[in-house]
C-alpha cells in the first residue's frame, strides 16, 4: 500500500461537529476499501486566497493515510461528489512526518523559518 496526505476544503457554513464528522466519513471510506486512516488533523475554519462557490472562508482538514490506490480513488470521486467539499488535494509521500504539520505548530517551534530582520 502506498502512503498519502490529503487536505480538503469544506464550506464555511457547517458547523465543527459537521467539519470534523466528514473527516470520520472519509476515514470509513477508506477502511471499506482496504485502506486505513493513519492519522488526521482538523485546521479549522480559514480565509482563502480567493472565493470558491462564493465562499471567502473554508473549514480545513488534513488526513494522513495509507492505502491501495483504488480506495484514494473512491474517497476522492466521494469527496468531488459531495456537496459539502469545495477543493481536494492529495499527495502520494514517502513517508508520513512524524508530529503534528506545520499548520498546527506554534510560530515560535518552527525552526526551519528564516529569521526575520
Amino acid at each position: 500500500m502506498s502512503l498519502y496526505e490529503h487536505v480538503f476544503i469544506s464550506r464555511q457554513d457547517l458547523s465543527n461537529t459537521q467539519a470534523e464528522g466528514l473527516i470520520e466519513h472519509f476515514g470509513t471510506v477508506l477502511a471499506d476499501n482496504g485502506g486505513k486512516l493513519v492519522e488526521h488533523e482538523y485546521w479549522g475554519v480559514k480565509t482563502m486566497a480567493y472565493k470558491i462557490n462564493k465562499n471567502r472562508k473554508g473549514h480545513y482538514a488534513y488526513l494522513k493515510t495509507d492505502a491501495p490506490a483504488a480506495a484514494i480513488q473512491e474517497m476522492e470521486r466521494l469527496m468531488r461528489l459531495h456537496d459539502d467539499v469545495m477543493r481536494v488535494l492529495t499527495i502520494k509521500v514517502d513517508e508520513h512526518v512524524e508530529g503534528p504539520s506545520v499548520q498546527m505548530q506554534k510560530r515560535d517551534e518552527r525552526s526551519d523559518r528564516r529569521e526575520r530582520r
